[in-house]
């Protein structure tokens, strides 16, 4: 099913997608992850008088959208475990039913990094729900590794915004990153030898005074963010995009030797974010989507022949964000 049947939603400058279809209608959409076998997608949702993000699992073919998460608190980050009967999923909910607060905008575009944010598994259905992390702070980010043994997520455990590994059941955490500032939303390669993911690392000085004191108070300014990349042990860590602005929501290309990511370093306002695609050497950078406003969070199915991803495109002139499907052209 089409949800915008009749509707044209590519540009004609977007060669490497055919047949896009959209799957969500309203709200907030995005973060939408395959499941292993291709068959499903899950993504996290803030519907039309909702008030809070919660997890849904999403068909491809059908776009029928199910609520996953028990609709309380707020939700971040979901993924499927490589067998697909179950998920992962950040939440708020077992220290408060209720939403937490919004951000103050009046210090510029901030992230809100909820301290009581933890890990939770549950069933493919939402049920048998069971906590993974319960260190104080915020645990989220969390992904899988192909190989199904090991679990990649971003703490503050430590003090700082780092980047940890750990065993499915939530034992033998690791440290990956030790470096002053944002690290966060990793995924491993197709592999699971390396994983990419998307940093900032503040100069000392006033630079890093500013970034601590936001911290402190739960916040985050993403406005400069580049990619990065190292084995999946934390060894070899290493830069791959060095354009500027905020590059963030890396994901493998299937072939692990490319990544697609969403960037405004084109726009001198900040403000329109486009897909890109990257040689994991750096070389080669291309665009992918010429859509105005936001096109982000791409993700390829785990056969190469679809592009998932979240964009503002066909909102009739509202903030709504949606899950889009295309289908990848070489």
């Amino acid at each position: 099913m089409n949800l915008a049947a009749g509707v044209e939603l590519g540009m004609p400058d977007e060669v490497h997608l055919r047949n896009i279809r959209q799957l969500t209608v309203g709200g907030e959409n995005a973060e939408a992850y395959w499941a292993f076998d291709g068959s499903m997608l899950i993504y996290q949702g803030n519907k039309p008088d909702a008030g809070c993000d919660q997890i849904f699992t999403l068909d491809p073919q059908t776009a029928e959208s199910t609520r996953v998460s028990n609709g309380e608190g707020r939700t971040t980050c979901a993924y499927f475990y490589p067998s697909g009967d179950e998920i992962l999923y950040s939440s708020t909910h077992h220290h408060n039913a209720e939403c937490p607060p919004v951000p103050d905008f009046s210090m510029g575009y901030v992230w809100p990094i909820y301290e009581t944010y933890d890990v939770f598994v549950s069933n493919a259905d939402g049920s048998n729900l069971r906590q993974l992390t319960t260190e104080d702070g915020y645990d989220a980010e969390a992904t899988f590794s192909p190989a199904g043994d090991r679990i990649v997520f971003t703490s503050t455990r430590d003090g700082d915004l780092e980047l940890y590994s750990m065993a499915p059941d939530g034992s033998d955490v690791i440290r990956l990153t030790d470096r002053p500032g944002y690290d966060g939303g990793a995924f491993y390669s197709p592999d699971g030898s390396k994983i990419i993911w998307r940093a900032d690392y503040p100069e000392e000085g006033p630079e890093l005074d500013d970034y601590m004191r936001l911290l402190a108070e739960g916040l985050i300014r993403p406005g400069e963010l580049e990619i990065l990349v190292m084995d999946a042990d934390g060894s070899n860590q290493r830069q791959v995009t060095n354009v500027g602005g905020a590059n963030f929501a890396p994901y493998w290309h299937p072939s692990g030797e490319k990544i697609i990511f969403s960037s405004n370093h084109h726009d001198p306002d900040g403000r329109d974010f486009e897909l890109y695609m990257i040689n994991l050497d750096g070389t080669g950078l291309t665009q992918i989507t010429y859509s105005e406003g936001f096109d982000g969070f791409p993700v390829f199915s785990p056969d190469g022949r679809y592009l998932v991803f979240g964009s503002n495109r066909n909102n009739g002139d509202s903030n709504d964000t949606n899950v889009f499907i295309a289908e990848w052209v070489d």
